[in-house]
C-alpha cells in the first residue's frame, strides 16, 4: 500500500495550492521526486508574480506541466479583458509564465480554458467558453502546434447539440483510446449537464450527446478510472464565496447512463467542505501509477481586492472505495507525493504571446454575482460591500 502524509487543517478550506517543497530533487536523470503540496500560500511565477490561471486545468505533456487558466486581473470577472494564459513547471513548484493563449479573439468575456493533446492530428486543442453578449453562451475551439500557443481560432461558435439554448462552463475529457468527449452546462436549459462526443480531430460535435445528468449545476469535470466513468459537478455558484459541492456520478460508458454516487464536497447537512468550486479533476503521473488531484477556485479568498489574486485549491489525491465511490474530501493544509519530475527547459524563455488591452464598451457597473457596483473599467469600487 502507498503512503501519503497528508496533514489535516481545522481552519475552514479556504486556503490555496500555493508551493510545492521539493524533498530531495534527484538529477535530471531520475524520473521521481517528492514533494510536498502546501494548500496555505499562492504560486508564483518566475518573476515572483501571483499565478492568475483560474477555471482551468493542470495538464501533463510531453514532459512538463501545464496550467491553463482565465486571469481576471482586478475586474469583478465579467470583463472584456479577461486572458486565456498558460504557466508551465517540472516539479509543481518553479513555474514559468508562457503567455497568452488566444490569437486575435473577438471582443467578449472568455472563462474556463481547456486543453487537450490530439495525438492523430499532433495537435494541442483548446476549448473555451465565452460571451460576445452576456448571457448569450458561446464555445470556440482552437488549434497550436504547441503546448503554450498561440492558439489559431478554428471556429468561435462550435454547433453543439445543445447550442440554440446557449451552451456554458466546459471542459475537456480524452479517453483512453483517444475519443474526446466535452461535458458542459446549457444556460437556457436550466443550466442542465450534458455530455458530447466530439470528431476524431476534437474540433466539432460527432453528434452523439448523453441524457441531461442534472439541472441547476455548472463547472463540470469528467475523469476516467479502470472501467468507470465519472462526472462532477455541482449547483451553479456565480464565483461563489462559500464554494459548491462536488457530486459524483458514474458510468460504464462515456455517454451513460450515470448514476449518482455521493457528493464529495458538501458535508451531511449540505455545507461544502472545501469553500472552493471545482475547476478540474486532473491527473498526476506518480511513481506509483496516477493520482487523481481535485481542484477548486476559492472565490473571494485575496486579502487585496485583486480578483485574478483568488487563490486555488488541490486536494490531497482522491482516495477511491473498492465499488469505485470516492472518500469524502478533507481540509487538508499540506500532502506528499513521488511524482514524475518534468523535462527541463533547454535555454531561455523566448518572446510570450502577449495581446494589448481593450477598451470594454460594454462594462459592468454592478457586479453580476454580488450586485455591488463597479467603476468604469469593471473593477470593485473600494469600500462598497464584501470584496
Amino acid at each position: 500500500m502507498r503512503r501519503i502524509k497528508v496533514v489535516l487543517s481545522g481552519i475552514v478550506a479556504g486556503m490555496a495550492i500555493g508551493s510545492v517543497l521539493v524533498t530531495g530533487m534527484p538529477c535530471q536523470a531520475e524520473r521521481f521526486g517528492m514533494v510536498t503540496v502546501q494548500n496555505e500560500k499562492p504560486r508564483i511565477d518566475q518573476d515572483g508574480k501571483i499565478i492568475d490561471a483560474h477555471d482551468g486545468c493542470l495538464q501533463f505533456f510531453a514532459g512538463r506541466y501545464y496550467l491553463y487558466g482565465t486571469a481576471y486581473g482586478k475586474t469583478a470577472g465579467y470583463a472584456i479583458n479577461n486572458r486565456f494564459r498558460v504557466y508551465s513547471s517540472v516539479d509543481l513548484e518553479h513555474w514559468t509564465f508562457e503567455g497568452e493563449l488566444l490569437k486575435e479573439p473577438l471582443d467578449g468575456v472568455y472563462y474556463r480554458p481547456y486543453v487537450a493533446y490530439n495525438a492523430r492530428t499532433r495537435k494541442y486543442v483548446l476549448w473555451y467558453n465565452w460571451y460576445e453578449k452576456l448571457w448569450d453562451g458561446k464555445v470556440g475551439v482552437a488549434t497550436s502546434d504547441s503546448p503554450t500557443g498561440p492558439f489559431t481560432i478554428a471556429n468561435t461558435s462550435v454547433l453543439l447539440s445543445q447550442e440554440k439554448d446557449y451552451p456554458g462552463d466546459g471542459s475537456l475529457f480524452v479517453d483512453d483510446d483517444g475519443t474526446a468527449f466535452f461535458i458542459y452546462t446549457t444556460i437556457g436549459q436550466n443550466h442542465s449537464i450534458r455530455i458530447e462526443k466530439l470528431t476524431a480531430d476534437y474540433l466539432s460535435t460527432a453528434g452523439e450527446v448523453s441524457d441531461s445528468l442534472g439541472v441547476e449545476c455548472e463547472a463540470p469535470a469528467m475523469f476516467r478510472r479502470k472501467n468507470l466513468y465519472y462526472a462532477v459537478f455541482d449547483r451553479t455558484c456565480c464565483f461563489c464565496r462559500n464554494g459548491s459541492g462536488a457530486r459524483v456520478l458514474v458510468a460504464t460508458s462515456p455517454l451513460g447512463p450515470y448514476k449518482e454516487i455521493g457528493n464529495i464536497n458538501r458535508t451531511d447537512t449540505g455545507k461544502p467542505i472545501i469553500s472552493a468550486q471545482q475547476t478540474y479533476v486532473a491527473r498526476i503521473p506518480t511513481s506509483h501509477g496516477t493520482d487523481y488531484v481535485w481542484m477548486g477556485d476559492l472565490w473571494k479568498s485575496r486579502t487585496d481586492g485583486v480578483k485574478g489574486h483568488d487563490l486555488q485549491y488541490w486536494s490531497a489525491p482522491l482516495q477511491f472505495n473498492p465499488d469505485g465511490s470516492i472518500v469524502v474530501l478533507a481540509p487538508t493544509s499540506v500532502w506528499k507525493e513521488r511524482i514524475e519530475i518534468g523535462k527541463r527547459r533547454r535555454g531561455n524563455l523566448t518572446k510570450r504571446y502577449e495581446w494589448p488591452q481593450k477598451h470594454d464598451p460594454q462594462t459592468l457597473r454592478t457586479d453580476a454575482c454580488y450586485q455591488t457596483p463597479l467603476n468604469e473599467d469593471g473593477e470593485p469600487v473600494s469600500g462598497a460591500g464584501p470584496r
